[in-house]
């Protein structure tokens, strides 16, 4: 079996899939930088060498063994209209967020996006608009699962879009020049596939793993003096 993800969409899902991942998207996403902001205060990411670690380590170990395993059984979940098992897997993702920066932006980004998905007539979404545990990952696996657009398709289109988040804030915070950026993406871009593929074969008891800097860069936040993200 390859390492790699190979998935063909239709042009319509494509596009979905590149609209739920933009930039502009109206849900906020700009807003934060997921504990970032404290790790360039702290000095522990200071140029590109440590921003690209910060990043892609994030992309390819965190994001790969948690949040990508868990999208891949909330899509079938949706697929086969199991509010319960829904819940109980968007639970668990808000359960395994350590901090309350982290639960709050992952509730606000869900709630955002439920209200975004409704508006374009995914009803499903309605329930989440003010759920106190809305988290972002149902709703992203709820809009992939009715665009018809493949679990390692949305594996990709969403790690992809948290790499070029936390990329575009350390532009503003390192910061890091334009091509700099872009050779923090273009890596990730290279070891995103071979990381999300693992990620989407791991059995239950094998997902999540702890990003301990992430998670007390994350708890510091909120004390950081000034501030440009929420996170």
């Amino acid at each position: 079996m390859s390492d790699a993800i190979e998935t063909a969409l239709a042009p319509t899902s494509l596009l979905r899939l590149m609209a739920l991942v933009s930039p502009a998207l109206p849900i906020g996403s700009f807003a934060y930088s997921q504990g970032l902001e404290q790790a360039v205060a702290l000095g522990w990411v200071t140029d590109e060498a440590t921003a690209e670690a910060w990043i892609v380590g994030l992309a390819t170990e965190s994001i790969a063994r948690t949040e990508v395993p868990l999208l891949a059984r909330l899509h079938d979940a949706w697929a086969r209209g199991d509010i319960a098992r829904v819940r109980a897997l968007s639970d668990r993702l808000w359960a395994m967020r350590g901090t309350r920066e982290s639960r709050a932006e992952e509730v606000d980004l869900g709630r955002a996006l439920a209200r975004v998905l409704l508006s374009i007539g995914v009803s499903d979404a309605a329930p989440f608009i003010n759920d106190a545990k809305a988290t972002h990952l149902a709703m992203f696996a709820l809009a992939a699962a009715r665009f018809s657009i493949p679990p390692d398709a949305a594996a990709l289109g969403y790690a992809f879009s948290r790499v070029e988040s936390q990329a575009s804030a350390a532009a503003r915070l390192v910061p890091l020049g334009q091509s700099a950026v872009q050779r923090i993406v273009a890596t990730a871009a290279l070891a995103l596939p071979a990381a999300l593929r693992q990620g989407l074969i791991l059995q239950d008891a094998e997902i999540g793993l702890s990003a301990m800097g992430q998670a007390l860069a994350s708890s510091r936040h909120e004390r950081l003096y000034s501030r440009l993200f929420r996170s």
